[in-house]
């Protein structure tokens, strides 16, 4: 049950993510990257501090029912100070990790095709699992099936042109790299913190990184953000703080190449809400990389058999 929970989590994370690159299209054409990237940030933390108040009461009230009440114990949060060291540390790294791979994304984005872009930052499927194998994390056969079929699925659906490689196609591929690191960051802090707190603390992280550069040389002016305020409130509500929180949350005791395959669906959610908002139609080729990446999808899910 619990692994069906986070399969579904991590679908609606792609689509959130997927629905994004219409915003962060349109954002571009009022602000620069990194302001673009600054205010989704900060927005996407501010977001979250009235939900991690809102989890912690839950929390107590569920706690508060399912133990009987006892003389000199009460139901505190934990002030343990290597928890807390944990969990600024783990913010830390994914707010660093995140920081680098949006601001490479939007530049390279910028300087190259959408279809290149898009599927080069989905190479991360294919990165996760070889990193993983420093870490002695051995993939299963059928996770290499999968993967060959999502790039191959992903190769359909977003190459339209020649596969020469330009600067902007450089910064995306980085980018694709940092995105892998952040994901194996979350696999290993995940299970030790509170995801929703990690995230906040991610997100002032990356907001801080990239306004002070942006203050620097993109100059912004609050016209301009008033001008992007949709595309913004959803890249910072939505894409982060809900989805990269639900990405913390279900990546939980899950394995980082299968969340990673799950993720990478957000290049077929992105074709669709291409389709559906701005109205660009699916070529025949497109249909069938989304058919292919499916497959690998549920190929990855397919239970595996014990021995006796």
């Amino acid at each position: 049950m619990n692994k069906t929970k986070n399969t579904l989590l991590l679908l609606l994370t792609a689509f959130i993510w997927g629905v994004a690159f219409v915003a962060q299209s349109v954002g571009m054409d009022y602000v620069g990257p990194l302001t673009f990237n600054a205010a989704r940030f900060i927005i996407g933390a501010v977001f979250l501090i009235p939900c991690i108040a809102f989890l912690d009461v839950l929390k107590k009230k569920d706690s508060a029912k399912s133990e009987a009440p006892s003389a000199g114990c009460q139901n505190l949060p934990s002030t343990d100070p290597t928890d807390r060291k944990t969990l600024l540390i783990g913010g830390l790294c994914c707010g660093i990790a995140i920081a680098i791979a949006s601001t490479l994304q939007q530049y390279g984005i910028s300087m190259t095709t959408v279809g290149k872009a898009g599927f080069i930052t989905a190479l991360y499927i294919v990165i996760v699992p070889i990193l993983g194998i420093f870490l002695k994390k051995k993939p299963r056969l059928i996770i290499w099936v999968s993967v060959i079929l999502a790039l191959a699925g992903l190769y359909f659906l977003c190459m339209t042109d020649s596969l020469s490689f330009s600067k902007g196609d450089t910064l995306v591929l980085l980018c694709a790299l940092a995105f892998s690191i952040h994901i194996l960051i979350i696999d290993y802090f995940s299970p030790r913190v509170d995801g929703v707190r990690m995230s906040c603390i991610q997100f002032f992280i990356a907001g801080i990184l990239c306004g002070i550069p942006a203050l620097i040389l993109e100059h912004p002016r609050f016209s301009s953000l008033v001008a992007a305020w949709a595309p913004i409130l959803y890249a910072g509500i939505l894409s982060c703080g809900v989805a990269y929180t639900l990405q913390i949350v279900a990546q939980k005791n899950y394995d980082p190449t299968i969340a990673s395959l799950i993720l990478s669906l957000e290049s077929v959610f992105s074709v669709l809400a291409g389709w559906v908002i701005l109205h660009q139609a699916l070529a025949p080729r497109e249909i069938f990389g989304c058919i292919l990446v499916f497959i690998a999808i549920i190929l990855v899910q397919l239970p595996v058999r014990k021995k006796a």
